[in-house]
């Protein structure tokens, strides 16, 4: 009987090395996660053969987390349908059904249609999302049968043979198999923020990325069982959670429950138990008086502009990774800018070579081309080199130091042609060089142009050493020009028009980052900050950042600290980036903006993902935050409204043991004409308001009077006509005057909502009013929802009343306003 190897299934914390094996135990020649050394060291080289992959699959040994985008439709159905609101609604609407006529019943069907509504746009920002979603998921590398291709994350199987280079996510646990220089940064899984050097048979967790060098790994857990399988299906799922628009309207909803119960059951005591009426027109009116207190809209129109949102952003090729970051990027007053990638395109070109010393340019083009030979995975600076300088033949590299964003340089040791043997270096000047090189003043003058400077030089010291960039020795300046994004200039003037202030933070040098910020007119840009000089301090480093607008030689971890100074100082920050650098700032930042074309670590972590790689883009995001946050605001002002002075009217019925004045189909007449129709169209418009916090205390300084305004004049309207009118149809007169009343106090709620005023917000509430005026005067809508105006001295009394209730409303509103300001 074959014996297996003991090993600890729970594997390593991050960092660790591999479990050690009991020498003396027998492998499992059969059992792929316990391979003999000799297969094993066969996959680490080729990977998994198809059949291997096949049998793999068969077992079910793949990475099948469902890494969704976007909430099934079940859920979408089950979220639209099931709510508590419906549920109360509906059991009236049933009643209704069996004791009224169909008019009474109409409020069910409107739910019906509105749930409708809600479930359609939902599913088609659900398909518009997951469009997206596949245009931007990242694929791995895998190395099957001798031959590399990438796969998507969900085909990896258990003993896979996974390519890593600078920027690559980590996507499932597995053991190192190939190293060359690889820095792993683990500080999303662990805190800790320095990278980890890894090498053959370390571990690596899933949710970690790679920040410098390269190599490969063999996945040991996929699924489920990987460390950060959970973590990134959270992160990356379409959500509703974690908005302050939408934790306001819960917060407002619960309230109204609160106040619903003591209210309607009061009202039900009191119109089917105090009054001696008929048990069906009673049981009408108590259902007439519990309905319009739920603002059962204001949830479905919420839902619906978020909607809508990520469909229109889509047609831009925008990803929204997290529903809520299009309203948090509405509030953002700092924009911190990368400067590659964001403000300018990817690619650089090299537009010179100076050297320096008396050295060989000859040669220092050979040295060039075998240091972009040396870099299976150049950056942006070493590809421009790679393009300039293609020779490199008869060098061979013995030894390579990959570029990491927190050294700024880069290095290689080779051998020569003839034999001998060197070392150079290749990164920022200022870095390389001591202060008071005379090399620097060229580098100054050539940034001050917005061009990038590369210094070439050679080092005595072994690439290993502690520090290897000591005492070398400048042999050439590389000049590069970065290409600028034609969208940018007219982007950062779109922020200064809308008061968000934007921060350019980047590792190169700062003159040169404020050259490039000067060309596209950020205000401030002459004045540059080299972050190596900021104060370690929060407060003091808030303020100097909120001084300054250009930051040059930032660190990974300072573009961290900066994000966390301004959001100690009360900013909201967002956050754009392309680079692996950037991943740390994305994640602590209030909004992560990455680019399509980023490294994969940087659209994991990112909120929003540009697929299209336009600047230009942002602007929209946030006109839709905008529009989204100012638009519901308003409406629900509207909706609440109606929740104050149904509420109100209920109590005063109560407390006046009086008919409650209303049937169910008039407050649907009303609520469709002053809320449900113009909502959903305001609810929709653009609208540039910048937004701002206090969602709750915003609506309900405005809804509260509103509502005891409304109710007030309609039941001051209500008792008039009841001491006017006597006799049969005595009742029926009292709700139309009451109901004449309440529409024009509700129609001049919108009227004020609806402002500033343009056509067809003119038109829109015009129409509401022509809509009830055609109720009044066609016979047969009179009659079906019971609304006849009788004589003349009682409809213009409610004219009066609610003329004077306007007049007292616009008082208010716009004493509200200047003593309460948001």
């Amino acid at each position: 009987m074959t014996q297996r190897a003991d090993i600890d299934t729970d594997g390593p914390e991050p960092g660790g090395r591999t479990p050690v094996i009991d020498a003396g135990a027998e492998l499992d020649p059969v059992h792929p996660r316990n391979p003999p050394p000799s297969r094993r060291a066969r996959q680490a080289a080729t990977g998994l053969t198809p059949a291997e992959v096949a049998e793999r699959v068969s077992r079910g040994e793949v990475n099948d987390v469902p890494v969704r985008s976007s909430r099934s439709a079940v859920d979408i159905v089950r979220a639209n349908v099931f709510t508590r609101f419906n549920a109360i609604i509906g059991v009236l609407w049933v009643i209704m059904l069996f004791v009224a006529p169909i008019q009474d019943s109409l409020f069910g069907f409107v739910i019906v249609a509105n749930t409708g509504i809600g479930i359609i746009q939902e599913l088609r920002a659900k398909k518009t999302l997951d469009s997206l979603a596949v245009i931007g998921e990242a694929k791995p590398r895998v190395r099957r049968d001798g031959s590399t291709a990438p796969v998507s994350t969900s085909e990896i199987v258990l003993g896979d043979l996974v390519e890593l280079g600078p920027g690559d996510k980590v996507v499932v646990d597995g053991e190192i198999a190939e190293a060359d220089n690889l820095e792993i940064d683990e500080s999303l899984l662990t805190g800790e923020a320095d990278p980890v050097l890894k090498r053959p048979g370390d571990q690596v967790m899933s949710g970690s990325f790679v920040v410098a060098g390269g190599g490969a790994f063999t996945a040991t857990k996929v699924g489920r069982e990987a460390y950060a399988a959970q973590l990134a299906e959270e992160a990356s799922r379409f959500t509703l959670v974690h908005s302050e628009l939408r934790s306001g309207i819960s917060t407002i909803l619960k309230y109204v429950t609160w106040m619903m119960v003591p209210t309607a059951t009061g009202l039900i005591i009191s119109q089917l138990i105090v009054k001696d009426n008929d048990l069906k027109d009673s049981i009408a009116r108590t259902v007439g008086g519990i309905v319009p207190m739920i603002p059962e809209g204001l949830v479905l129109l919420t839902s619906v502009a978020f909607a809508i949102g990520v469909i229109r952003l889509g047609r831009k090729q925008c990803l929204v990774q997290e529903l809520p970051a299009i309203e948090g990027l509405a509030r953002v007053d700092v924009v911190c800018l990368d400067k590659t990638g964001t403000l300018t395109e990817g690619g650089m070109d090299v537009t010179e070579l100076r050297a320096l010393n008396g050295a060989d340019e000859g040669r220092l083009r050979q040295v060039l081309g075998a240091l972009g030979a040396s870099d299976p995975r150049p950056n942006a600076s070493l590809q421009a080199v790679v393009d300039a300088y293609p020779d490199g033949a008869g060098w061979r590299c013995t030894a390579a130091l990959p570029f990491s964003s927190a050294r700024k340089y880069s290095g290689a040791s080779f051998e020569e042609g003839d034999g001998s043997a060197s070392t150079w270096l290749l990164g920022a000047p200022d870095v390389l060089l001591p202060a008071d090189d005379p090399s620097l003043t060229e580098v100054d003058a050539l940034n001050r142009e917005g061009l990038r400077v590369l210094l070439l030089a050679r080092s005595a010291k072994e690439l290993d050493a502690d520090s290897p960039a000591a005492g070398a020795e400048p042999t050439a300046l590389v000049v590069l020009e970065q290409r600028l994004r034609p969208d940018a200039s007219d982007t950062l003037r779109y922020f200064a028009d809308q008061d968000v202030a934007a921060k350019v933070i980047s590792g190169d040098n700062a003159v040169a980052v404020g050259a490039v910020a000067a060309k596209l007119g950020l205000p401030g840009a002459s004045d540059t900050v080299d972050a190596r000089k900021l104060p370690a301090e929060r407060d003091e480093m808030g303020a100097a950042i909120d001084a300054n607008a250009v930051f040059g030689r930032v660190s990974p971890q300072q573009k961290r600290d900066m994000v966390g100074a301004l959001q100690a100082r009360g900013h909201t920050v967002a956050m754009t980036g392309d680079g692996v650098n950037d991943v740390l700032a994305l994640k602590d930042a209030d909004i992560g903006v990455s680019m399509g074309s980023g490294s994969e670590a940087t659209r994991a972590v990112a909120q929003i993902v540009l697929l299209n790689n336009s600047f230009a883009t942002l602007p929209s995001v946030v006109a839709e935050g905008r529009r989204v946050i100012g638009n519901i605001t308003r409406v629900a002002t509207l909706f609440l409204t109606k929740t104050v002075y149904s509420v109100l009217l209920a109590v005063l019925v109560v407390c006046s043991q009086v008919d409650y004045p209303f049937l169910p189909r008039h407050l649907t007449l009303l609520s469709t004409l002053t809320i449900g129709v113009p909502a959903f169209f305001l609810a929709l418009a653009p609208n540039k308001e910048r937004a701002k916090p206090h969602f709750v205390r915003r609506v309900m300084r405005y809804a509260i009077p509103a509502g005891v305004i409304a109710a007030a004049a309609t039941f001051s309207t209500y008792l008039l006509a009841r001491s006017h009118y006597s006799g049969t149809g005595a009742l029926g007169a009292e709700t139309s005057a009451a109901t004449l009343c309440l529409f024009l106090v509700s129609l001049w709620v919108l009227a004020i909502i609806a402002r500033p005023y343009t056509w067809w917000r003119l038109a829109l509430v015009g129409a509401m009013g022509g809509g009830f005026l055609l109720v009044l005067v066609v016979p047969w809508l009179q009659e079906f929802f019971a609304l006849k105006l009788v004589g003349t001295v009682m409809p213009w009394a409610a004219v009066a009343i609610a003329a004077t209730a306007a007049a007292v409303l616009e008082v208010v509103w716009r004493w509200v306003g200047r003593r309460f300001p948001a």
